[in-house]
């Protein structure tokens, strides 16, 4: 089990490092950072003082190890729009973006759950090719116009919900149903595989043979087994969905980690933009091992592979 931790820990860390180079080459290449802090106007006086300011002048390779260095320390710089510590501003914005998340999740298993289970206990009929359709268009659907749907239709016409904002519980209803749609699909199909296998297995036939009932065997035998990878890939889904918020998060106005990312994104605030890209990464890789540290658990089979 130590050498299966290990193997994934180094792999965690690999992923992390690539996420890290990655994020700070994109951030170069997208142009002069010291004429996009300056602004069109600014002479190039200004734009050389930005640029010793802000370390700019130094070689490439430099600034990189040098945010590195400070990255690892928990050090993330300063913002250059916001004029705050990044570290600082994605704290305040974390709650939002992982409040959002997980309702997307509980939305996602409460739904996807039956329906794998239903669609495995229909297998072939016509209920079973439905939900295999209306996964595969979930799976299709744009979240954003998804969400302007749902906004025109229970926010607008109905009032239920509100449209924006974090105000209250209920203004995550309306994106968690957008987040959870990306989730949903995949989950339905892993229930819906992980039942039918179980239901085939030996030890259903001598549940059967016993006289349990329908309900104990699907629930309390084939259900146990089946939901084994369901919430192991839930960590996964998870961290796919906190990544995913950027564009929910603009859509109904919920200011979050996405919201930031895509204000720095449009205000060429870098230091933010490659701070928020490390840390949904770390979150993701993080989910990533505890998925497969919970698969390896479960499944004794994983640890000698």
């Amino acid at each position: 089990m130590l050498r299966f931790f290990i193997r994934r820990l180094v792999v965690a860390l690999l992923v992390a490092a690539t996420v890290m180079t990655l994020a700070f080459i994109m951030t170069r290449l997208s142009g002069d950072l010291a004429i996009s802090i300056a602004g069109p106007n600014a002479t190039q006086a200004d734009i050389d003082a930005i640029r010793k300011a802000y370390g700019l002048d130094r070689p490439v390779i430099t600034q990189f190890f040098d945010w590195v260095g400070r990255a690892s320390m928990g050090d993330l710089g300063d913002s250059f729009f916001f004029k705050r510590r990044v570290a600082e501003l994605i704290g305040e914005r974390m709650p939002v973006t992982l409040t959002l998340g997980v309702t997307g999740l509980v939305i996602a298993l409460v739904v996807s759950l039956p329906l794998g289970i239903l669609a495995a206990v229909k297998e072939n009929t016509a209920f079973d090719r439905a939900v295999q359709v209306v996964a595969l268009l979930g799976q299709a659907m744009p979240s954003f116009w998804l969400g302007l749907m749902l906004m025109i239709v229970f926010g607008l016409q109905l009032g239920w919900l509100p449209i924006s904002g974090t105000e209250s519980w209920d203004s995550f209803v309306m994106p968690g149903v957008v987040l959870a749609f990306s989730a949903i699909p995949a989950l339905t199909r892993l229930t819906r595989a992980g039942m039918i296998q179980a239901m085939g297995s030996d030890y259903i036939r001598t549940a059967r043979a016993k006289g349990l009932s329908r309900t104990s065997i699907l629930l309390k035998h084939a259900l146990r087994n089946a939901a084994i990878p369901v919430v192991a890939i839930a960590a996964v889904q998870l961290g796919f969905m906190l990544g995913g918020s950027i564009v929910i998060e603009q859509v109904f106005a919920l200011h979050g980690v996405g919201f930031l990312a895509w204000e720095s994104i449009a205000k060429n605030d870098f230091p933010v933009v490659q701070a928020v890209v490390l840390v949904l990464a770390v979150i993701y890789v993080g989910l990533t091992m505890l998925a497969d540290m919970m698969n390896a658990v479960l499944d004794p089979r994983l640890r000698a592979a």
